[in-house]
């Protein structure tokens, strides 16, 4: 079944690694041309797209701070100017957040957490619908994570943060449906990317033991669930939480 993929235009936002770049290489793969979004690395972004054209893609490297809005717009009315249109939007940059109890956390920590959050959100969703609602067209992808639905110890930023996600998506995809644009949200689990890298490997064995698929997730597995959202295979899904954790927890 063909994906219908070939003829769409994808920004990624923080696609220079991890899951980002899984992201931007199988959407690629399957035919779409790739905005490779980075905010300071651009090496690992260029690294990317020489990858990606070495096998017959496109793409383009655009640097942006996605929590500023006049970067994000010059971004995107770049991209539009160089392949005259955006099908697709994957609002994946992180946002940093200390990990420590909600005791220790001052104000001024969750305040720039949830706020650098949404403001990736607001200026990078606001940007591509512009020229979505006029097409009447277009699909938003959230990545959140599953700490949003389920608790972990020191994550009381990055839960609220997410959890903004979560419910903001749901109020888009209602307005947005009537004018041909999907919202929905991708809620990763525990996977196998730099961030947990110095985690010990006891930890990641308990992890991975009581996951019923017995395994951490990897970069790809995140990059699966994005590919078929991006795709026509999934039109008729809008205002979704799709957890991909190796049903770590089932909804």
């Amino acid at each position: 079944m063909e994906l219908g993929l070939k003829d769409r235009v994808v920004l990624v936002t923080g696609a220079s690694r991890g899951i980002g770049a899984a992201i931007t290489a199988a959407l690629a793969y399957q035919g779409a041309t790739v905005i490779i979004n980075f905010c300071s690395n651009r090496d690992k972004a260029e690294e990317l797209l020489t990858r990606i054209k070495k096998n017959n893609g496109k793409g383009m490297v655009l640097q942006a701070d996605v929590r500023d809005r006049g970067q994000v717009n010059k971004m995107v009315d770049t991209a539009a100017k160089e392949f005259g249109k955006i099908d697709v939007l994957v609002n994946n940059a992180n946002i940093s957040f200390p990990v420590k109890p909600f005791t220790e956390l001052s104000w001024e920590e969750i305040e720039s957490k949830i706020t650098g959050e949404m403001k990736a959100l607001y200026n990078c969703a606001q940007a591509v619908l512009k020229d979505m609602l006029k097409r009447k067209q277009g699909k938003i992808i959230l990545i959140s994570s599953g700490l949003s639905r389920r608790p972990g110890y020191g994550f009381s930023a990055h839960a609220a943060a997410k959890s903004a996600v979560d419910g903001i998506a749901k109020v888009m995809a209602m307005e947005l449906g009537a004018h041909g644009i999907t919202v929905n949200v991708v809620g990763p689990g525990l996977t196998l990317t730099d961030a947990i890298s110095r985690q010990p490997e006891e930890m990641l064995k308990r992890s991975a033991d009581a996951n019923p698929l017995k395994r951490i997730g990897t970069p790809d597995d995140i990059a699966g669930a994005v590919v078929f959202l991006a795709s026509s295979l999934s039109d008729y899904i809008t205002g979704e939480y799709i957890p991909v954790n190796g049903g770590s927890f089932m909804i």
